[in-house]
């Protein structure tokens, strides 16, 4: 793991990784859906702890190049903190582990996208939610926040989402933590109750004890929402092409 807000965005858009809009041109998909006035966003948006309007929307299997950029931007510390050895790339079997396996049920992953009125708008912070298929009150979670963005409510804001959206059977986290990974600590003990035990040198086992589940849709219900999404994705696609080009 490495940090409230979190309504599920309904619109999704589209970054080249690394490409950056100035301030003149921040937010061409906003006026050409007609955002209503300043002050006011695109459903879902909300601002982070430091006031940075951002969204979050599902993790896709197209995702899986980004992912790999925004592991090239993490820092050697921030990388041990995640995976808890020593790695230097994502590779094929790696990015396969963390995308072809969300399903949005059982296996939930989510992006925080930034949109900074002056700056880069793009991905920060990527959350998953397993739930164990041995014990389904169980579930791990991994939080990773590129540095820049860390201490900026990222992580807390990814958290929330997940717990909201986590399935109903999970009450209880258990996930391995560095001992030095302060962060994800306090994520954790923001989530629920923590107990810990110290298996292994530096690592520490930690068990989060969570408050009752929210509603989970229905199997109906679910279906309908991912339409409503997939509909809305492509429509701002569309329009960031048009601006484009």
């Amino acid at each position: 793991m490495s940090e409230q807000a979190s309504p599920e965005a309904a619109v999704r858009q589209s970054w080249r990784p690394g490409a950056g809009r100035t301030a003149t041109a921040a937010h061409p998909a906003r006026e050409r859906l007609g955002r209503p006035a300043p002050g006011q966003g695109l459903p879902g948006e909300f601002f982070l702890r430091d006031g940075t309007p951002a969204m979050i929307w599902p993790l896709l299997a197209t995702d899986a190049e980004m992912l790999r950029e925004g592991f090239r931007r993490l820092s050697q510390d921030s990388r041990q903190y995640r995976f808890l050895t020593a790695v230097t790339e994502l590779d094929d079997s790696m990015i396969r582990l963390l995308v072809d396996s969300v399903d949005g049920v059982n296996h939930i992953a989510l992006l925080l996208i930034v949109l900074p009125p002056a700056g880069e708008e793009g991905p920060v912070g990527v959350a998953h939610l397993t739930q164990d298929p041995a014990d389904p009150a169980s579930a791990d979670i991994a939080v990773t926040v590129i540095d820049d963005w860390q201490g900026h409510g990222v992580g807390t804001a990814l958290v929330s989402a997940l717990m909201q959206r986590r399935p109903a059977e999970v009450t209880r986290l258990h996930t391995l933590v560095a001992a030095g990974n302060r962060a994800s600590l306090a994520l954790l003990a923001g989530a629920g109750r923590v107990s810990s035990s110290l298996p292994a040198q530096g690592v520490l086992d930690v068990t989060v004890e969570l408050s009752a589940a929210p509603r989970t849709p229905g199997t109906a219900e679910k279906a309908s929402l991912i339409r409503v999404v997939e509909r809305c994705v492509n429509l701002v696609r569309r329009v960031m092409a048009v601006t484009r080009a």
